[in-house]
């Protein structure tokens, strides 16, 4: 882990240098001060001598001014070196995130990842600043006050000794305590992350249910855990500082006891007990400055552990050596493929499919929920990479092509495609970044778009919101179609993508799809068979399996279940997706 977080310092390793260089010339400054003090009183003030109370009076005032300029210089350093290693572990983070497979990202959830990419790259920046500045000062500090004391007193030093024995156990213990809180913490942070995603995502749903007052609760019940979390936690810290004046005033009193005995004495002057004083202060001071850090890096730690984590990630998928970057024709096979989810229940979602599609071909895939159809066209492009057998595209298995080439050429259009804030052309031009105006609109009339578009106030200027919140749902998915075809695929897979669509317009893009790339390979998921009974061929598909491959008038004739799908929608005028027990028998 450490290594791992420790390369993301990079380029600010001078200023990470430079930080406690200056740390310990102020640290210096500050214990001689006092050093200097007791002179200006044994030399100046208790003889009555000016000219000593001048010069010492002058050498202070250059040491403070030193000080301030040493601690100026160590903030600025420190400040540079900590924010700089913050952002060089988000990038991090953010880059490889790219390179995350479908089941990768499975993993992780979204909210943990943000949870991630926020509070525990705050909290590493947070540390990371304390171990180059207050890690440097604190033990530099207590160990230059401890010399210094036994300089002036080697005796009521061992008073020091003593209290500092004392605060550090029972820092020790409280130090142990709180670290388990925190790791409790962060974990609720997630959690808490996660019923704000949820619920601002879905908040349309949440106000047609009329369901706030549940949210409420439920938000509630995570930010109350997440408090009760963090009271226990600062509670146990919060006995730093009792602790902290306990031995500071006991240091005190017994400083003051003996050390009068000593100033009577004659061993020990009063300008030098006034400096043991301040070197006492110093040394506990310096004691709870550690036991605060201690607490910081163990918080970290927890931190540090879930950032490295993503950050050395390797994806489930990624390119091959001397991978293939051409990629012939749109000639889909599925050789004896098995399938199944890694960190599922471990049965396969698809189950010894052999399949052969011809380039150029419409290919219709239909089945109920949990059929497998989702999870067959993600091999295509390799989304997920199979668990037996073998996906190939013109000819090749994809596991051997370039993954930029083989997205590029197999285009995936989901039912909850995602549009971008931006205009409507930057929203296209995903497709193709290069592409003209004249391009974006030809694969606009294609996908049936160019019509809305141009109704648009500022037309193909127009700017998107968030998430397309601005359009409709079959506004959305005409556009994302549009965007898959700028990039001229040799397969499309069009995932549900006109659900939102009436019939009308979805009959429209099927026909313009058809004249217009008739050498494109199309897959077309639907649960509507008005949407697929034109296609070369229709898949169907129930429990993983494939339980019928051919034309629409084959399948009436020789498949119980899309005779079913068929008479279901004919009677009802609905979707076909129920599950395989609340079927009943259809005789052809």
């Amino acid at each position: 882990m450490l290594k791992t977080l420790l390369k993301q310092v990079k380029q600010y390793k001078t200023a990470s240098l430079l930080t406690p260089v200056f740390i310990m010339l102020e640290v210096v400054l500050d214990v001689l001060i006092p050093f200097v003090t007791a002179k200006l009183i044994d030399y100046g003030i208790s003889a009555g001598h000016m000219p000593s109370v001048y010069k010492y009076g002058a050498i202070m005032l250059v040491m403070a001014f030193l000080s301030m300029i040493a601690a100026i210089m160590a903030g600025k350093y420190a400040s540079y070196a900590s924010s700089g290693f913050a952002c060089n572990l988000r990038d991090a983070m953010y880059k490889n995130i790219q390179r995350f497979a479908f089941s990768d990202i499975d993993k992780y959830s979204t909210s943990g990842l943000v949870t991630r990419m926020t509070t525990d790259v705050t909290n590493l920046q947070n540390a990371y600043q304390q171990i180059i500045r207050t890690s440097v000062r604190a033990p530099f500090n207590l160990l230059s006050s401890i010399v210094m004391c036994f300089v002036i007193s080697p005796q009521l030093s061992l008073i020091f000794i003593v209290a500092s024995v004392v605060l550090g156990v029972i820092l020790a213990i409280i130090i142990t305590k709180v670290s388990k809180m925190f790791a409790l913490v962060f974990k609720q942070y997630d959690v808490l992350n996660s019923v704000v995603q949820e619920n601002v995502s879905g908040i349309r749903v949440v106000k047609a249910f009329v369901r706030e007052d549940y949210e409420k609760s439920k938000f509630w019940q995570a930010a109350k855990r997440l408090y009760d979390l963090n009271v226990k936690a600062e509670s146990l810290m919060a006995l730093n500082g009792p602790v902290m004046n306990m031995v500071v005033y006991g240091c005190i009193i017994a400083i003051s006891w003996f050390g009068a005995q000593f100033v009577v004495g004659g061993s020990l002057t009063t300008g030098q007990l006034t400096s043991l004083f301040t070197y006492v202060m110093t040394i506990l001071s310096s004691l709870m400055m550690l036991s605060m850090i201690f607490v910081t890096i163990t918080q970290s730690l927890a931190s540090g552990q879930r950032v490295a984590q993503v950050i050395n990630e390797e994806p489930d998928i990624d390119n091959p050596e001397d991978a293939d970057t051409v990629i012939p024709n749109g000639r889909i096979d599925f050789n004896k493929v098995y399938f199944a989810y890694k960190g599922g229940s471990g049965e396969y979602a698809l189950n010894n499919i052999d399949l052969h599609i011809n380039s150029g071909e419409s290919i219709g895939v239909i089945g109920g929920t949990g059929s497998g159809k989702s999870s067959l066209i993600n091999l295509v492009s390799r989304l997920y990479d199979v668990s037996k057998g073998s996906v190939m595209v013109g000819g090749k298995d994809v596991r051997t092509y370039d993954l930029e080439s083989l997205r590029n050429n197999v285009a995936v259009v989901l039912q909850k495609n995602v549009l971008f804030s931006g205009s409507v052309l930057d929203n296209l031009r995903w497709g193709d970044e290069n592409a003209t105006l004249e391009q974006c609109q030809e694969a606009c009339r294609v996908a049936c778009a160019d019509e809305f578009i141009r109704e648009m106030p500022d037309g193909y200027n127009t700017h998107i919101e968030q998430g397309g919140a601005n359009v409709s749902g079959g506004q959305r998915q005409r556009l994302c179609i549009a965007r898959a075809l700028l990039k001229r695929p040799k397969v499309m897979v069009l995932d549900d993508s006109t659900s939102a669509c009436d019939n009308t317009t979805d009959a429209r893009i099927r026909a313009a799809l058809r004249e217009s790339l008739p050498e494109m390979t199309k897959l077309i998921i639907t649960q509507r068979i008005s949407s697929i009974k034109d296609c070369d061929r229709i898949l169907v598909l129930d429990n993983g399996k494939v339980v019928g491959f051919d034309t629409h008038d084959n399948l009436l004739k020789s498949c119980s279940i899309y005779q079913e799908i068929c008479a279901i929608q004919e009677e009802a005028g609905g979707d076909f997706d129920k599950p395989q027990s609340d079927r009943k028998e259809v005789q052809s």
